[in-house]
């Protein structure tokens, strides 16, 4: 376990992993830690439980690709006004760079308040906004998501 895991959340274990691939390239490597008695709880029941997810990347990605791409995500799951996805957009673009194969991004959930973001190591800011880190995360955890392999893996094998 990552340090910066194991001091936001002493307790904290490895719940799942998954690797996701698109049209048989290798993106990212993901893995979700949180509490022993973590569980999805339905469709929104992750955003109430502090949790981290690691992203370990594959391949290189502009900051603006990684942004854009998560924002389309998070639409998924709940209608978002443009002002608010603009304001979302560029703080990503604030705590997530460009990556490069082997680049590791943390970001870890603080429930009711936002979350914090690590790359390699390293904090690069916080989102305080429980609504986007609720979305935001839910890109991977939301039975909405794009890719509900993925979700079942990270959740353990149990996606309910």
């Amino acid at each position: 376990m990552q340090p910066e895991i194991s001091a936001a959340m002493p307790q904290a274990q490895l719940i799942g992993k998954g690797r996701l691939n698109v049209f048989g390239f290798k993106v990212y490597d993901a893995r979700l830690w949180a509490a022993p008695d973590f569980r999805s709880r339905g469709d929104t029941g992750y955003a109430t439980q502090p949790l981290a997810l690691e992203l370990h990347y594959l391949r290189d990605f502009k900051a603006l690709d990684i942004a854009e791409r998560s924002i389309k995500e998070m639409r998924r799951s709940a209608s978002i006004p443009d002002a608010q996805e603009a304001k979302w957009l560029l703080e990503l673009q604030r705590v997530v760079p460009d990556v490069k194969k082997g680049d590791r991004i943390l970001g870890i959930h603080k429930p009711g308040t936002g979350a914090n973001f690590w790359v390699n190591g390293k904090h690069v800011g916080d989102i305080q906004d429980a609504e986007f880190a609720r979305l935001f995360f839910g890109i991977w955890l939301s039975p909405k998501t794009s890719e509900p392999q993925i979700r079942t893996l990270l959740l353990g094998g149990n996606p309910g």
